[in-house]
């Protein structure tokens, strides 16, 4: 994806105490996407988030903003604005006064307050209720309002840290939609906190991944299923087999990797060499199962195993298959050609570049 860079983080650290919650982190927002910050609690990704608000200062590194240094502004000085999980309303206001909160602290003149709110709450469809106490509300229309109050501002950077947590999981996929569409109606850059893959992959533009403080990998859900740059990202996003071995000789297509007495196929990568430690990822869907051994070509991998469970997914299902060196690999068959039980006998294949070799 590329664009114009709206946001720049550079070699930023947090300590707070001798716990560091963020390691060296550079990123670029591009003007316009919606990126999403994914990663387990404790991560960093919400700790980020409040040092682009202002809300905490960095102890080493840089922020620009349209290549503006704003490290050390005020979060009222920056064209951000920020939505908590505790969305932080005015439980004694109305939806309207809430919304309308920030345009009167700027001075803003009653009418064209009036305009904008009416127009911000049409965009999140709930100007029905623009009267009504917040503490009347549903969960998920006391989010709309939340996201409305901030969205009125215009700011240039929209930042909702875990917007969605306190929500049920019916009401969090409704959601989904909604601000997808609501995003692509306002248009400006949005930066999205959550610990939810599926919200991620729902979401996003391009995801960033944190894992301890550091920021392992960002690209677009494509990438980070296809091409995982470390095993932390390969195991977090989807399921997958990850291989541990040492390599034992290097191809210009491929190497080889001696896994626990087998031999496996892995794409090449650049410096790799002989005596290397290696991960491999392999997807469980670009595994093919069979009761007999086919014929297959050069850096195809394929072991005979047995079937040792099954895990029916209904449009699919994942074998379990243990092979000679007493390892489990999973393999996902769809349910039309799903032939296979617990105890048969069957084989497992797949092309080295169906692969991913991972150096951590």
């Amino acid at each position: 994806m590329k664009g114009e860079v709206i946001l720049r983080v550079e070699g930023l650290w947090k300590y707070f105490g001798d716990v560091i919650a963020l390691r060296n982190i550079n990123l670029e927002v591009l003007k316009g996407e919606l990126l999403v910050l994914l990663g387990p609690s404790g991560s960093g990704k919400s700790t980020l988030l409040r040092i682009i608000a202002g809300l905490e200062k960095p102890t080493k590194g840089k922020v620009y903003m349209d290549s503006e240094d704003i490290t050390d502004l005020p979060p009222y000085k920056r064209d951000t604005s920020m939505v908590f999980q505790s969305l932080a309303l005015f439980p004694n206001m109305t939806v309207y006064d809430n919304v309308a909160y920030g345009l009167k602290i700027r001075g803003v003149p009653k009418d064209e307050i009036d305009k904008r709110v009416d127009e911000i709450l049409d965009l999140v469809k709930i100007r029905e209720l623009k009267n009504r106490r917040v503490t009347k509300l549903s969960g998920g229309q006391r989010q709309r309002v939340a996201i409305a109050r901030s969205l009125i501002l215009n700011p240039s950077i929209l930042l909702l840290d875990e917007p969605l947590g306190a929500l049920d999981l019916k009401l969090r996929k409704e959601l989904h939609v909604e601000l997808k569409r609501l995003h692509e109606e306002v248009g400006n850059t949005w930066i999205f906190v959550t610990h939810d893959q599926e919200e991620a992959l729902t979401l996003a533009d391009r995801i960033g991944i944190m894992n301890n403080g550091r920021l392992e990998q960002v690209g677009d859900k494509w990438d980070l299923y296809e091409k995982p740059a470390t095993r932390f990202v390969a195991e977090f996003i989807g399921e997958t087999n990850l291989i541990d071995g040492k390599v034992v000789e290097v191809g210009d297509k491929y190497i080889v990797v001696d896994w626990m007495g087998e031999k496996i196929y892995a794409p090449v990568l650049e410096n790799i060499d002989r005596g290397m430690n290696v991960s491999i990822s392999i997807r469980p869907e670009n595994i093919s199962v069979s009761f007999r051994p086919k014929s297959v070509g050069e850096g195809v991998n394929i072991y005979e195993g047995e079937v040792v469970d099954e895990l029916f997914k209904g449009s699919y299902v994942i074998y379990y298959v243990k092979i000679r060196n007493g390892q489990v690999i999973r393999a996902t068959v769809l349910s039309k050609d799903a032939d296979f039980d617990v105890g048969n006998k069957v084989y497992i294949y797949w092309r080295f570049d169906k692969g991913v070799t991972i150096i951590d």
